[in-house]
């Protein structure tokens, strides 16, 4: 994978080594992000949007890489949602990530190659602690809005958490406060995919100029399944048959879904690194709010969190299911947080979030005009 532009760049961690949970000390991060619209005199119209796990700080203009719209482009942009006429978008690229921050396919300082399994472990509140100290290098003390969805979500939960005076209203979309045994299993089947590949070279693959490409794009074949419903499967697919008119007795994408599933694990490798799916998918295992803030129990995490929630859910989402975000709305009611909960009738799946969904779209908007006018971010 080879990175072109990855838009602006801070360095972290200069005067002080940024100190990740696993103990590890590492300084001069490099944190790629994205800006859109502009931050007003006063750095109070700031919004963070945290990106899933595939997603990177591209998420309102063209990816370099793909050459695709942003992940999100449906919603950033003048007079969307995330109106950049009114906002200033904050988009960071995950520490671990490799759109150009700090990660496994970046050289290691200190042996000149790339860090490949040298690099430590990372954990979603490593990523956050990251992004805070981007904050403090832009001079921005507190942000109007977090809202992300998926890996973007537990992002949002920790942010709100963690940094509870700086953040002042906050959206997790399609997430979960801890990963079930379930998605653990899916990502450990992706990962020994890519480990198994012939061409991993033990993470050493860029070294020996040659790349995990089949492991990589099996990962992700897997791993897009569970971003759709059945639902949407049997109404895109069914058991249609690609380019031909009977099967072929062999082992062929003989139906559209097996072509579709190929394709997008062939365009995926093309952006993404191998070693970073393993870090990032490791890091999303590891989350857990409850343990990690409130010795177990989720409401005593939320304990001292003080901006306003809009948590929002999708009725054909298997992967993180509503139940998982009313687990979150029961913890927040049981502290007398702020919140409000909207449960979005799609039959997208998890990937609702990313897609055309106008019911999603009306409820944000809600939420976040809502919030600006408590604010005081008075449309001119």
């Amino acid at each position: 994978m080879v990175t072109k532009d990855i838009g602006k760049e801070a360095i972290l961690g200069v005067d002080t080594p940024f100190i990740l949970d696993c103990g590890v000390q590492l300084s001069n991060l490099k944190q790629a992000y994205q800006t859109y619209g502009k931050l007003n005199y006063d750095k109070t119209n700031a919004i963070l949007v945290c990106h899933a796990l595939s997603g990177d700080q591209f998420a309102g203009d063209t990816n370099p890489i793909s050459g695709k719209p942003g992940w999100w482009h449906l919603l950033i942009g003048p007079g969307k949602v995330l109106d950049t006429d009114r906002y200033f978008i904050i988009c960071p690229n995950i520490l671990g990530g490799c759109m150009g921050s700090t990660g496994p396919k970046e050289i290691n300082a200190d042996t000149g190659e790339c860090w490949g399994l040298q690099f430590p472990g990372i954990t979603i509140s490593d990523m956050v602690r990251a992004q805070a100290l981007l904050l403090d290098l832009l001079e921005i003390e507190k942000l109007f809005c977090v809202i992300g969805g998926s890996m973007g979500g537990m992002q949002i939960l920790e942010w709100a958490v963690s940094f509870p005076d700086r953040v002042f209203a906050a959206v997790p979309i399609a997430t979960a406060s801890h990963h079930s045994a379930q998605n653990i299993a899916f990502h450990e089947v992706g990962r020994q995919a890519i480990m198994a590949d012939q061409y991993w070279k033990n993470g050493d693959y860029l070294k020996y100029d040659c790349y995990p490409q089949r492991g990589l794009a099996i990962a992700r074949m897997i791993a897009h399944i569970t971003y759709m419903s059945e639902p949407a499967l049997q109404n895109k697919f069914g058991r249609r048959l690609q380019n031909r008119e009977e099967i072929t007795f062999g082992f062929e994408a003989d139906f559209q879904v097996e072509s579709y599933l190929r394709y997008q694990g062939s365009t995926f490798v093309d952006r993404f690194d191998a070693n970073s799916y393993l870090y990032i998918t490791r890091a999303m295992d590891y989350f857990d709010l409850a343990e990690r803030h409130g010795g177990g129990v989720l409401a005593e995490a939320f304990r001292e969190v003080k901006a306003r929630f809009c948590v929002i859910s999708f009725t054909s989402d298997w992967l993180y299911q509503t139940a998982e975000s009313r687990i979150i709305v029961k913890a927040l009611n049981a502290v007398a947080a702020n919140v409000s909960f909207a449960e979005i009738n799609s039959d997208k799946g998890h990937d609702a979030f990313l897609l055309e969904e106008p019911e999603f779209w009306r409820v944000l908007s809600g939420f976040i005009e809502g919030a600006a006018d408590k604010y005081g971010l008075t449309k001119k």
